[in-house]
């Protein structure tokens, strides 16, 4: 199987968390930050993100609650993944990242503390932790 490569969206109201990630390598890195009005990017960031990696694949994480099941944020999240699928043509899916954001807290203060902790580097943590944990279920 050939390496493909993957967009992480950590979405959030206010900020969203972006990561890159190889299929190959099945590890991830995080990119950045952006700003978010109401859950609202400003879309041609996300377009420009796009066409410099030109991923093959988008993948937005999914909050669910503790025991499964959606909340509000589940049906925005999905929204958000079929707007970037509507815009860009994008092939998006979906990821399970309940706890991802516990974890990312916890892998950024192993590598530098608490001054690792701001809140673009947590959702962008988060957004690698939403591709790793989809190359975990899919590879």
């Amino acid at each position: 199987m050939s390496s493909i490569t993957v967009l992480g969206f950590d979405y959030g109201t206010k900020s969203i968390g972006v990561a890159i990630g190889q299929s190959l390598t099945g590890s991830a890195k995080p990119l950045l930050s952006i700003k978010a009005v109401d859950g609202i990017p400003k879309w041609e960031e996300l377009g420009m993100l796009i066409e410099e990696w030109k991923p093959d694949l988008v993948v937005v994480g999914l909050p669910l609650n503790m025991d499964g099941t959606e909340q509000e944020m589940t049906q925005r999240a999905k929204k958000f993944a079929n707007r970037i699928n509507g815009r860009f043509g994008a092939k998006v899916v979906t990821q399970d990242e309940r706890l991802t954001t516990a974890d990312a807290k916890a892998r950024l203060f192993e590598m530098g503390g608490y001054k690792a902790l701001t809140k673009g580097q947590v959702d962008a943590m988060s957004a690698v932790l939403i591709i790793e944990s989809y190359f975990e279920s899919t590879y």
